[in-house]
């Protein structure tokens, strides 16, 4: 929220299977996943709403992904 983006956490007892199943069916753009994996290494793993998985990468170079895409009104 700080670097004006619009979050949502869902941290339900759900699988995780059904909270991305979720998201998609919401149409939510991004879905930002972190596990301990993540957690150990710092990063997310970023899947867009059509399934395409971006793979991990560092939260701030996701933040400037996403700010970039705002910029120019990409659609994903």
């Amino acid at each position: 929220r700080a670097q004006s983006l619009r979050v949502d956490l869902d941290d339900s007892p759900e699988r995780m299977n059904a909270k991305i199943r979720r998201a998609q069916m919401q149409k939510v753009p991004y879905m930002l996943v972190v596990g301990d994996r993540e957690m150990e290494a710092g990063s997310v793993a970023v899947r867009l709403r059509n399934g395409r998985d971006l793979g991990a990468m560092q939260l701030s170079e996701f933040i400037s992904m996403a700010q970039e895409a705002i910029r120019s009104k990409a659609q994903v």
